[in-house]
């Protein structure tokens, strides 16, 4: 990204929105708190490539957290133009406007080397079965996808739980779209791990990751985990209840060739789970 795309002026109003609507989450720095950092090598590869419009856009339409879309749109471009002041691209004399936007993107990087060992040398090794794994991991990250179609995440934070519970107390924590990103995160960066070595079924057989289809049940179920984030970034729970549609289809497409094989949806003993 070249210098020059915004004002010292507008970059001045950033930093007062920014102190008075992000800081608690995202730093006095921008280092990350609660939020993600907004500097730095992280937060450049998290967008690289990708146009201001994009950055604008989320700032936007989801920040902050707690009243998303309250920023008019120059509010969201002035707050840009402190992160690109921030993480050293010089003013210039040129106002950063809608016109702009698209044509201004943040420098791609380059691939990662491949690694040649897991990082820290610690080695990643299936310890669940198929069954264990989606129960503890996939389903309860399915399940607050499937949730929006009967709860508007934007609704009020829930309340603390009395008497005391920590599961419940959790939700209070992290809740809301904030908690349909995550999830869509979770399923895309763990789903992989559907096909890693080793993996077994609950009847004790080697999971089927050799299988064409099977690899293409895990592929479609990432893909569509990709778009559900997408579609939970727009803070509309029409569009991500339809997702939530294409994620049960994409979940019993597998079930049904590998989970349900002779009982009821839903059902099967261990002994029929992922029966080959």
């Amino acid at each position: 990204m070249s210098d020059g795309v915004y004002t010292a002026e507008q970059a001045k109003r950033g930093q007062q929105l920014y102190t008075a609507q992000c800081v608690s989450c995202h730093g006095e720095k921008l280092q990350g708190v609660v939020g993600p950092m907004l500097m730095g090598e992280g937060f450049l590869s998290a967008w690289s490539g990708r146009s201001l419009a994009d950055l604008v856009d989320k700032i936007q339409l989801t920040m902050p957290l707690q009243t998303p879309n309250s920023l008019s749109r120059p509010q969201a471009i002035d707050i840009a133009a402190y992160m690109l002041q921030a993480g050293s691209h010089r003013a210039g004399p040129t106002a950063l406007n809608d016109a702009a936007l698209k044509q201004v993107t943040f420098t791609a990087a380059r691939p990662p080397a491949a690694a040649t060992a897991p990082a820290g040398g610690v080695p990643i090794a299936s310890a669940s079965n198929l069954a264990q794994f989606m129960r503890g991991v996939t389903f309860p990250n399915a399940n607050i996808i499937f949730n929006v179609q009967v709860k508007d995440p934007g609704a009020d934070k829930p309340s603390a739980p009395v008497p005391f519970d920590y599961l419940l107390w959790g939700y209070t924590q992290y809740y809301g779209w904030q908690a349909v990103d995550q999830a869509a995160l979770a399923l895309t960066e763990t789903t992989p791990l559907f096909l890693l070595p080793g993996r077994r079924c609950e009847n004790g057989r080697p999971a089927p990751t050799n299988k064409a289809d099977y690899q293409q049940f895990t592929q479609d179920l990432v893909n569509l985990s990709k778009d559900l984030y997408r579609a939970s970034q727009s803070r509309n729970q029409d569009a991500v209840a339809g997702m939530a549609e294409k994620l049960n289809d994409a979940c019993a497409n597998c079930h049904k060739v590998y989970r349900d094989v002779g009982t009821a949806e839903g059902g099967g003993l261990g002994t029929d789970r992922c029966r080959q």
